[in-house]
């Protein structure tokens, strides 16, 4: 059920309490994630508003945004449910995820399962298992915050070993499930050479996509996501040299080639056509 690999890296999240940046925001990044949960007060005025913004907003097209609704333990879950089967959208991104059974409650429902609590870590692989899971997203702050830490960062602007653990966790627990996998926002807005160096990280990891908060860190995304020449000319040749030496193992530019090179070569050929 994996909805990511066509739609390209930058996953960008928008206030939806902001209609006026829907589309500017899906001109700009390759799929848009409109916001219930964290972009607006915790305040049931603000929260009604808000769902009927987005309510309206998706009556013509249900399902050319995903949207975040808020967590299965807030007041708003039900509502905010209710109103995306009411306009026939099917893309949810759910925040909190513990367990597959609370994916199981909207079988009706895509579900990018947020993993950004000790529990959605731990429990990272059974979730992955569940029918309407798309793909685990990572979320690193989160995260912290429910271990009690006070940063997720260490000065040098690596993540701590726990939360970089984890990062690997959720990316094996989807992976095994054969469900895509998305890394955590990066939150500094003004350092785009820090996350696209952190994104092309991701990417030669196995991540699908990164989730993205500004759209200025967009092309910084797609960027660290897109081959090089030096990749597409490596992984066009390597792949002409299987079709004639066989799937057998043999040498290529002095390395040993079999199959987990064929591999990296498919999924750069890959990138290279989305």
């Amino acid at each position: 059920m994996s909805v990511l690999p066509t739609i390209g890296p930058s996953l960008l999240f928008c206030p939806a309490n902001r209609p006026a940046r829907f589309e500017k925001a899906l001109s700009a990044a390759d799929a848009v994630i409109i916001d219930l949960e964290d972009a607006i007060a915790h305040d049931d005025d603000e929260k009604s508003s808000a769902r009927e913004t987005v309510r309206e907003h998706l009556r013509s097209d249900p399902d050319k945004f995903f949207v975040r609704i808020n967590g299965l333990d807030s007041p708003w879950y039900a509502a905010d449910v209710d109103m995306l089967r009411d306009v026939g959208a099917t893309k949810v991104v759910l925040p909190k995820v513990e367990s597959a059974g609370q994916l199981l409650k909207t079988p009706d429902l895509t579900v990018i399962a947020l993993c950004e609590t000790v529990r959605g870590v731990v429990n990272s692989g059974e979730i992955a298992q569940a029918a309407n899971c798309a793909a685990l997203f990572f979320g690193a702050e989160d995260l912290t915050a429910d271990l009690g830490g006070r940063s997720s960062r260490s000065p040098s602007g690596a993540y701590h070993s726990p939360i970089e653990n984890a990062r690997s966790q959720v990316l094996f627990a989807a992976k095994a499930a054969g469900k895509a996998a998305i890394d955590a926002v990066f939150l500094d807005i003004r350092d785009s050479e820090a996350l696209e160096a952190e994104s092309r990280f991701a990417c030669d990891m196995g991540f699908a996509a990164k989730g993205c908060i500004h759209p200025d860190q967009v092309q910084p995304i797609r960027r660290a996501y897109a081959p090089s020449d030096e990749q597409i000319t490596w992984a066009r040749g390597l792949l002409d040299a299987v079709a004639v030496n066989g799937p057998g193992v043999f040498q290529y530019q002095g390395q040993m080639v079999d199959k987990p090179l064929y591999q990296h070569a498919h999924t750069i050929m890959t990138r290279t056509e989305n």
